[in-house]
């Protein structure tokens, strides 16, 4: 056990060390290419910056207006029926766009019923089996100017799913 947890604290450090030991023995300016690639990744920023402002503020919005609590209470009774908690479902669509957001779902859903409730373990597998979809596909997609994504929503979607009902399910097992 203490060979694997020197060896996670000892991986990046080798892998930068690795990096700049191979730049140096192939003679590549190591600084030039490090400031040439911030400013290529500063450019990125700035370019996906306006996607970012309006997916934060319409998570925002959502949240502070109390339109997901709605949303669940609408479709308790159906979720219910499938056996997953009508409380996991604003934190489930909120993920898509949002994980700083549907953290802060998470620690409500904490507050409310505790970190080792069902509720909680539930959210917090969802939380690390799901991806934030929207987010993800409109800052890469933008920033390699994809303008045609095929059936990665789709397969997204599919994966969300299968990693939503996994949590449930393994948290009811544990």
């Amino acid at each position: 056990m203490k060979a694997i947890m020197f060896l996670s604290d000892m991986i990046i450090p080798l892998l930068i060390f690795c990096i700049v030991g191979y730049g140096l023995l192939s003679r590549h300016n190591i600084y030039e290419e490090f400031i040439e690639g911030a400013r290529d990744g500063f450019g990125t920023v700035i370019g996906i910056m306006p996607t970012l402002i309006g997916l934060m503020t319409a998570v925002g919005i959502l949240r502070a207006s109390g339109f997901l609590e709605f949303f669940a209470g609408i479709f308790a009774g159906m979720t219910e029926k499938i056996g997953f908690p009508s409380e996991l479902l604003p934190i489930t669509l909120v993920k898509m766009f949002s994980s700083s957001a549907a953290t802060g779902l998470l620690l409500d859903i904490f507050k409310e019923h505790g970190a080792d409730s069902l509720l909680g373990r539930m959210a917090s597998i969802m939380m690390s089996s799901t991806e934030t979809i929207f987010y993800t596909m409109s800052v890469y997609f933008m920033s390699v100017k994809v303008k045609k994504s095929r059936y990665t929503l789709a397969g997204a979607l599919t994966a969300t799913i299968a990693g939503t009902a996994a949590s449930v399910i393994l948290a009811g097992y544990l």
